[in-house]
């Protein structure tokens, strides 16, 4: 059983839960509540500032990259990725110069005393061409479709975990919150940040092409920005740390909670427009205790419907706020994937890691959604741990737990099976 504190803390965090989610249900029938633009965290919300050297072995940014809306992404940079691919004294430079839309810049290399906007963080070389590449991670956080965000103190520790023990790069997605942005807002935006990746590496690679001489990122006269790079998301200038260190062939999703439901959407639209996403491609995908219900109960929904942190009257009212009045049902294609109907065929799915609490009442589902996944040969093994309950590894009170440890180096040993360079694999 959990302890005595986890207890606790359950009953203190549902209660708080439950005061939010009333006081959204109330509050989305305004509406003005209603705001395309979006919100992607909340005021009562912790978050982390992002750090741009690599203090504890990761470097971190936030970049806004969609004008019309709120999507961000934070990037986390592992150190290992300034290991040069031969020896090398050029791999990394530190720099301080004038800061542009990505946070990196070059330009001024000298700039004023106490000037606000002087930016000292990890910027590439300016060859790029020793740089060595990872794999990257689209993750997705959890919180009930109506709070979370992907800069919180919890997030921002479990994606510094994730890319040091998987050796990759990790962009925490932050989408927009619901009920501002009901269903498929939250959805798409995972998808837009997909395409934004491969949308990134293209220009990246139109860059080198070109022979530009400038460092990726580096300041450019306006009319060289509109005749060499175009992008719909509005950024004008290429990301560096993606474009000297990223591998988007080897791209996986992770989805925390209700983020598995948005990592199982993308891996979907994935596999519908195909080769569009070159050079993206998805080559495994993560559920963290998914968010599934369904209008047929399963045993453990059964059992333990009022099991600790996420009670099932609790989760449905997350449903309500999240999928529009219209559309409303258990069985909804994003709450739902055993539901019949719902494409591409599950043969075509990336393999599929599922990670199941003891006492998570939603655990059947996942562990049904797996089981269909494995029918269709698709690499698909459930990790259940026992003693655990939902979101055992990524909630801020139980991040530093053995469990939470052990969870982080499964997920590692076996995400590089499928990430590491060919005679560079783990078994599993």
């Amino acid at each position: 059983m959990p302890s005595v504190g986890v207890k606790l803390y359950s009953v203190f965090f549902k209660f708080l839960l439950k005061h939010r989610l009333q006081n959204r249900i109330q509050s989305s029938g305004d509406e003005s509540s209603s705001d395309p633009f979006g919100v992607t965290t909340r005021p009562e919300e912790s978050v982390a500032a992002p750090n741009p050297l690599f203090t504890d072995g990761v470097a971190t940014k936030d970049i806004h990259i969609d004008p019309l809306t709120s999507l961000s992404v934070r990037i986390f940079l592992p150190e290992s990725a300034l290991t040069p691919l031969e020896p090398s004294t050029s791999a990394c430079v530190y720099s301080e110069s004038r800061r542009n839309s990505y946070g990196y810049t070059t330009g001024s290399s000298s700039p004023e005393a106490g000037s606000s906007d002087v930016y000292r963080g990890y910027a590439p070389s300016s060859s790029g061409g020793n740089s060595r590449k990872l794999p990257v991670m689209l993750q997705f956080h959890g919180g009930g479709w109506v709070s979370g965000s992907n800069d919180s103190v919890a997030n921002d520790f479990f994606c510094r975990r994730m890319a040091k023990h998987c050796d990759i790069i990790v962009l925490a997605v932050g989408y927009r919150l619901a009920p501002e942005n009901r269903y498929p807002a939250a959805c798409e935006d995972g998808f837009k940040v997909l395409k934004w990746l491969g949308k990134q590496a293209n220009l990246a690679e139109c860059n080198k092409s070109m022979g530009n001489s400038r460092r990726p990122g580096g300041e450019v006269k306006k009319s060289e920005v509109n005749k060499h790079i175009v992008d719909a998301f509005g950024a004008s200038l290429v990301e560096p740390w993606l474009a000297n260190h990223a591998d988007p062939s080897r791209c996986v999703l992770l989805g925390v909670s209700c983020g598995a439901n948005i990592a199982d959407y993308v891996a979907r639209k994935a596999i519908e427009v195909g080769q569009n996403l070159d050079p993206v491609k998805v080559v495994a995908q993560v559920l963290m205790y998914p968010f599934f219900i369904g209008s047929v109960p399963t045993q453990s929904e059964i059992k333990q419907a009022n099991s600790y942190f996420y009670d099932k009257p609790m989760c449905i009212l997350a449903w309500k706020l999240f999928l529009p009045e219209e559309e409303f049902s258990l069985d909804h294609q994003a709450a739902n994937p055993l539901v019949p109907g719902r494409s591409p065929p599950l043969k075509f799915m990336p393999p599929t890691l599922t990670i199941v609490a003891e006492h998570d009442w939603m655990r059947d589902r996942a562990i049904a959604y797996s089981e269909e996944l494995r029918k269709v040969n698709v690499d698909a093994p459930v990790l259940e741990y026992k003693d655990a309950v939902h979101e055992f590894a990524t909630l801020d009170m139980l991040l530093r737990t053995p469990q939470a440890q052990a969870c982080a180096e499964d997920i590692a040993i076996w995400a590089k099976k499928y990430i590491s360079l060919r005679g560079h694999e783990f078994s599993y």
